[in-house]
């Protein structure tokens, strides 16, 4: 499998920065502040490739805090609210489409 830095990476719009966080698998989004938020809101918003390999290699080295990091396209409101920009990232938002079994105490 090739890594997600390795890859060519092509931006045909606004994109962010998506993984799972490793404690409990919600979906998180990279942060101008080197972080994760698990509110597309606060995602940083990338325009180029070169801005979105910078991100996406921030990401991949917070292997701590969050697993599978990849980039995503979203859609820019004329509000400047962020939406996902693909069927996957609108079910992703959402959360788990299964219900999960309890955690053993």
């Amino acid at each position: 499998m090739t890594s997600p830095l390795q890859q060519k990476i092509r931006i045909t719009g606004p994109s962010i920065v998506t993984a799972n966080r490793t404690f409990d698998g919600v979906v998180v989004y990279r942060n101008r502040n080197q972080s994760w938020s698990t509110d597309l809101a606060d995602a940083a918003v990338v325009r180029n490739a070169d801005e979105a390999r910078a991100l996406l290699a921030e990401a991949v080295a917070d292997d701590v805090g969050a697993v599978g990091p990849y980039i995503a396209p979203v859609q820019i409101t004329d509000d400047g609210a962020i939406k996902p920009g693909n069927l996957r990232e609108h079910i992703r938002l959402k959360g788990v489409t299964i219900d999960l079994l309890p955690v053993p105490a």
